[in-house]
């Protein structure tokens, strides 16, 4: 891992985040007559398009470094992509937004298990905070299908991230996005011709629009999971609820309720007090390291200067 600090890593996670939003609100224009596998073939399609150019001096042992991993995460990625499609044209951009975001809460108990990450009291308790915020948001009074398919859409999400440490660090992030996109296709393409639709081509756009943002939130993913442990910094993940509520009111008239800035409100602030605590804790560690040294100085010193000493 690099030494970037935990402070940028939720940085980037947030603006990640509130740039996805954008992505999510194109899907949902597309309405329920979309068909699903070949939009979600577009969009793998058009990220190809928009990665290639800065991957084009690529060396073949270059791409397929870590290739498993690579495939393995793709299709994850794209089994998300295709719940994530119908979850957002059947509710509310708000609501959708806000099961997507039980992602940072899944990632600690699988970190826990398959990394072997120390889970802070810290983190442990932002995660259920925020878990309970994103409970308040949708008062969940029955299960749907839409649910179901916005929980699975977490849960792709949180193994995602999580095999990001998987992947070759010598890779940059546009080679780590390619992969992810060129490896689903011939999956997506197949799906597409199963699912027995005409071909539109309208839809071509959007698809490339979506998947613009969605790579910008995909390369602050790898940057910032590469840099420090997720259970750190997962809760980031969050702030983009509040995107999906101004963008939900601007673009469809989607007024959130008193219960949606209670369950926001649980949601973010426990995410800044992580933040500070995390802050503190690193200029403690800091400063009892330089303490250290002077005094192994000082010991140093004192015994180069006794003249008792036998040297």
């Amino acid at each position: 891992m690099s030494n970037k600090s935990v402070g940028y890593a939720m940085l980037l996670l947030i603006v990640g985040n509130l740039i996805a939003v954008f992505s999510d609100a194109l899907i949902k224009t597309l309405g329920d007559g979309v068909a699903v596998f070949q939009f979600v073939f577009f969009r793998q399609l058009t990220a190809v398009i928009i990665l290639l150019p800065f991957c084009v001096k690529s060396s073949l042992p270059e791409l397929t470094s870590g290739l498993k991993w690579h495939a393995l995460r793709a299709h994850i990625w794209l089994f998300g992509a295709v719940f994530m499609v119908f979850a957002i044209n059947s509710m509310p951009l708000a609501t959708a937004n806000a099961i997507f975001y039980a992602a940072p809460l899944i990632m600690l108990p699988l970190a826990f298990v398959f990394f072997r990450e120390k889970l802070s009291k810290q983190s442990v308790l932002t995660g259920v905070i925020g878990f309970i915020g994103v409970l308040v948001v949708i008062r969940p009074t029955h299960i749907d299908w839409a649910a179901i398919s916005a929980l699975v859409v977490a849960l792709t999400l949180a193994g995602n991230n999580l095999l990001i440490r998987k992947l070759p660090t010598h890779q940059t992030v546009a080679q780590t996005l390619l992969l992810t996109n060129l490896v689903g296709m011939p999956a997506s393409f197949g799906l597409a011709l199963w699912e027995g639709e005409a071909w539109n081509w309208a839809p071509l756009l959007t698809a490339a629009g979506s998947s613009f943002f969605i790579l910008i939130y995909a390369a602050t993913c790898v940057v910032a999971y590469r840099s420090v442990e997720s259970n750190k910094i997962a809760s980031a993940e969050y702030s983009g609820l509040l995107g999906a509520v101004l963008v939900g009111i601007v673009w469809f008239g989607e007024m959130p309720e008193i219960e949606m800035l209670i369950g926001a409100a649980l949601i973010i602030l426990p995410l800044l007090l992580l933040a500070k605590v995390e802050q503190k804790q690193k200029r403690a560690r800091k400063k009892e390291a330089q303490t250290v040294i002077e005094m192994s100085l000082e010991s140093d010193f004192s015994l180069a200067t006794d003249p008792t000493v036998d040297r």
